[in-house]
């Protein structure tokens, strides 16, 4: 019938299952948190770094992570603030607008930006191949030949050479020296540091460091070609002596391809 509501009965069920029906979203999200966490870790994880270079960008993410979660609970609570304002007068409408656009089309983006020139530029200079201070263990020279779609890893001082793996001695700074012998590809170990693009005709340098023995995977991450997803390497940590070992193995046993 026109206008009926319905039993009593009929009212309960729906306010019960307006109440019940948040929790069980709420309760949802349990899980997919943990199992977004559970993303943080692995062999080709940003968030679980084994290296100075890696750590500094994690550290970096983690302070824009918190920063865009305090902006978002701002901006939530902002909204729901001006939801319940009515009816001000015009000229204050004009002024609370005009400190809106300050406040958040100008002020805003440049606290941002410093605290990215802040946070970041100190992370950026672990990437680079710095003069090594009196005492410490020289770097090690790592070639990284991209093709499509695999990685030529060359030891310019022993000769070895290596396809999709590359091994390292824990403690110790490597140089790696990106190349391409075809399109631009980009060499990638996330759990040890940043990216750096490998280009046709140049030759660009960054530097890694694993401070514990482990195995991890790197990534071509430029797009170049049909094969560009499988376009991975194995990095394996060791420590120094056993690194040494292994290298005085494969001297005579690599010669100049594996």
């Amino acid at each position: 019938m026109p206008g009926h509501r319905g039993t009593a009965e009929d009212r309960f069920g729906r306010a019960a299952h307006s109440r019940i029906l948040p929790r069980i979203r709420i309760g949802a999200l349990a899980p997919a948190s943990l199992a977004a966490l559970c993303a943080c870790g692995g062999p080709q994880s940003t968030l679980d770094p084994a290296g100075p270079s890696a750590a500094a960008i994690a550290l970096v993410w983690w302070w824009m992570a918190g920063a865009a979660a305090l902006v978002t609970t701002a901006v939530i609570a902002i909204w729901l603030a001006a939801m319940r304002r009515h009816g001000l007068p015009v000229d204050a409408a004009q002024r609370s607008g005009r400190r809106w656009i300050v406040g958040g089309g100008i002020v805003l983006p440049l606290l941002a930006i410093v605290a990215l020139l802040v946070f970041g530029a100190p992370a950026g200079r672990h990437h680079l191949p710095w003069p090594e201070a009196a005492g410490s263990p020289p770097p090690l020279r790592v070639d990284a030949i991209g093709r499509q779609w695999s990685w030529e890893l060359h030891y310019p001082d022993s000769g070895v050479r290596l396809r999709n793996e590359l091994r390292l001695p824990v403690g110790r700074p490597v140089h790696v020296h990106t190349q391409s012998r075809d399109v631009i590809h980009s060499f990638w170990v996330p759990s040890l540091g940043g990216k750096l693009d490998a280009l046709p005709g140049r030759t660009l340098v960054m530097r890694l460091q694993a401070d514990r023995p482990g195995s991890w995977r790197g990534q071509c991450a430029e797009f170049c070609g049909l094969g560009h997803a499988h376009m991975s390497m194995t990095v394996l940590a060791m420590e120094p002596a056993a690194f040494d070992a292994w290298l005085a193995t494969q001297r005579p046993a690599r010669g100049e391809s594996r």
